[in-house]
């Protein structure tokens, strides 16, 4: 990937969207731009189906293509002063806990103010990007990849008025494990570390974005109609 992002103008990934994470956050660095081909079920950021690649493709090569720009997550955990492990992430920056059966204690501070102290089985501070995917399922919005702003999204919350938030993606998002058992950080559910009491994970946006370029007429709503089977009865 690297020897990619140095030498080449453009990346073909041939994959699904847990694919297309991958190699999009480490050629954000490299502004290589890249076209996502699906091979596996969803698709939202892996739109050019591979039965249409030899109708698609070739066009697009020719500079015939819809250019989206992905703004990236920057994410560290802090330990007693120092930064322990940090990672870049395209969906989402999730904390959450693994085996104990036991809800976790969240301190949330946005640009150093105090948000509110929350019990649940966990926290997503999604991009637009992941509020498609983790967020989603957790009952956040969509956001369309244009907005230049953040959801974080309580998992199963202990006090059902905590609800999901759209903040700019411009703050600081602090989150300090208070208490709770087996606790992670998760960057893009791909690369994770392990949290202790007193941890604090904070994140920002990325300098890095990635470029993704869609067939001509791309739409963004009609990934939203086909992926999420809206209006399937053709209303």
């Amino acid at each position: 990937l690297t020897e990619i992002g140095q030498q080449c103008d453009l990346a073909v990934v041939l994959g699904g969207d847990g694919t297309m994470l991958g190699v999009g956050r480490h050629l954000a660095r490299y502004k290589v731009p890249v076209i996502g081909i699906n091979q596996g079920r969803l698709g939202f950021i892996t739109d050019v189906r591979l039965e249409d690649v030899e109708a698609l493709l070739p066009p697009m090569l020719a500079g015939r293509y819809t250019q989206d720009k992905r703004q990236l997550m920057y994410g560290q955990v802090w330990r007693d002063g120092h930064v322990v492990f940090k990672a870049h992430a395209m969906n989402d920056v999730v904390v959450n806990r693994s085996g104990a059966p036991s809800m976790i204690e969240l301190r949330v501070e946005v640009d150093g103010q105090h948000v509110a102290n929350q019990r649940a089985d966990g926290l997503i501070i999604a991009s637009p990007t992941g509020s498609t995917a983790y967020a989603l399922s957790a009952g956040g919005s969509l956001l369309h990849p244009t907005v230049a702003g953040w959801l974080m999204v309580p998992i199963a919350p202990h006090t059902l008025s905590n609800r999901p938030l759209v903040l700019p993606d411009s703050v600081e998002v602090s989150v300090e494990i208070v208490s709770g058992k087996e606790v992670n950080a998760n960057f893009d559910m791909q690369n994770y570390a392990s949290l202790l009491p007193g941890d604090r994970i904070v994140v920002k946006r990325s300098d890095h974005a990635l470029h993704m370029l869609h067939p001509e007429g791309w739409s963004y709503y009609a990934t939203l109609r086909q992926k999420l089977h809206w209006n399937e009865a053709g209303i």
